[in-house]
């Protein structure tokens, strides 16, 4: 085997291999690196590498160590600067569901009770395509990350709907679920599209034929929460039954069914690893699951509402919670010790997630604000005031140096560093 090429990636921080085989055939390997930080010994770490990867000759080392270099500096990029309102955009005609950025963050679209998604340029603010057909309000939505050149949505009309991000065109219609799609995901190769509906099952689609796949048949009440683990093999499903399942994405088997909750299921996600799954719970708890035997590996208590939201960081390192009591939590996932409570919201919070280099928790709230907290401390770094409705959905862009937020009161809000 020869090495090609060395390829960078920031989030979670890892090198990529490129190789070529003696049959010309050619690969790629991950070094993953993360527990890299600004404290790193990078000459220990370069030696480490090399020693432990044979395609990888000592000549190759200043290169190597460049490329770690370089991702400590993204890592500690944005650390002190502050959000500042950027553009205001007078989305819809009705309030809005939810809003996601595609990879490169120079897109980004929202969801609407009008009917509608809409796609926008996230530098300008411009309208790019509105995308029209569902019958009822569009409530899930996503791009195919990291290709961000389709987008699906999710409606209350039963249906699922997938479109050109650069043209508007519908390519398909995703007939099947009895009523509402309530949440949906591309797995990472946009090849299949999982969706979940208040019908309590989930379905895997085609995304190229777009027929059914699968139908996941097991839960005894809503889906309301769905992922796809890293390497799309596995799907998590969360439900008001109050249980979790996992299931095999190429036969459609349920592998687990993780019970121990003892309310209905608000949120679900896997670490990057895929090791770890995490959920949160209306019992006021959120549990830590092992994939591999279904195991609950910890259950973090503290919350005396119910938990709305849940995710881990890039590196799965730390999990946060969301509340209904107002406050977010911040566990380490090894321990399940709670570091941090994030007190300050004068309302529910409905969602929260961890910038893409793990220093920050953005949260978004009931109380018509979202904030910025310090992940280590906890301390809150900056609200981001205007809107006139409550906050319903935030995001971050993959450089995590944009912010979007979505309200009630039909507009969604730019932020920039």
């Amino acid at each position: 085997m020869k090495l090609k090429r060395f390829l960078i990636r920031y989030y979670p921080p890892g090198i990529i291999l490129e190789y070529a085989q003696r049959d010309g055939t050619e690969g790629t390997k991950e070094i993953p690196l993360l527990h890299l930080t600004a404290e790193t010994d990078v000459e220990v770490l370069v030696n480490q590498i090399v020693f432990e990867q044979p395609l990888i000759k000592p000549t190759r080392k200043p290169q190597l160590r460049r490329l770690i270099y370089k991702l400590i500096e993204k890592l500690e990029a944005n650390e002190t600067q502050d959000f500042y309102l950027f553009k205001i955009l007078r989305a819809h005609i009705l309030p809005l569901t939810n809003c996601a950025f595609n990879k490169s963050g120079d897109k980004f679209i929202t969801g609407s009770y009008d009917r509608t998604c809409k796609v926008w340029d996230t530098n300008s603010g411009e309208e790019l395509l509105t995308l029209e057909g569902h019958k009822n309000v569009v409530y899930a939505i996503a791009f195919n990350n990291p290709y961000g050149d389709k987008i699906i949505t999710g409606s209350f009309d039963k249906t699922c709907k997938l479109w050109s991000a650069e043209t508007g065109q519908l390519y398909h219609t995703y007939r099947g679920h009895a009523t509402e799609i309530v949440c949906l995901a591309f797995n990472p190769q946009g090849s299949l599209v999982a969706t979940g509906s208040m019908d309590n099952t989930a379905k895997l689609w085609d995304v190229n034929s777009g027929k059914e796949v699968h139908t996941l048949l097991g839960h005894s009440a809503e889906i309301v929460s769905l992922n796809f683990n890293t390497d799309g093999t596995q799907v998590i499903t969360g439900s008001f039954d109050h249980t979790i399942k996992l299931w095999d994405v190429g036969t459609g088997k349920c592998i687990h069914t993780l019970t121990g909750h003892h309310g209905e299921i608000s949120s679900t996600q896997f670490n990057y690893s895929s090791s770890f799954a995490i959920s949160g719970s209306i019992d006021r708890t959120c549990k830590i699951w092992n994939v591999k035997t279904g195991e609950c590996t910890q259950t973090l208590r503290g919350h005396n509402d119910e938990i709305l939201d849940v995710g881990f960081n890039a590196t799965g390192s730390k999990l946060v919670t969301a509340s209904a009591d107002g406050t977010s939590r911040v566990y380490n996932t090894q321990t399940g010790a709670c570091q941090a409570i994030l007190i300050g919201h004068e309302g529910e919070i409905s969602k929260v997630c961890f910038n893409p280099q793990g220093t920050k928790i953005l949260t978004a709230s009931s109380d018509k604000s979202a904030r910025l907290w310090e992940v280590e401390s906890g301390d809150c770094l900056q609200v981001l005031e205007g809107h006139t409705d409550e906050i319903f959905s935030c995001a971050f862009n993959y450089e995590g140096d944009t912010i979007i937020t979505g309200s009630k009161d039909n507009t969604c809000r730019i932020w920039k560093c």
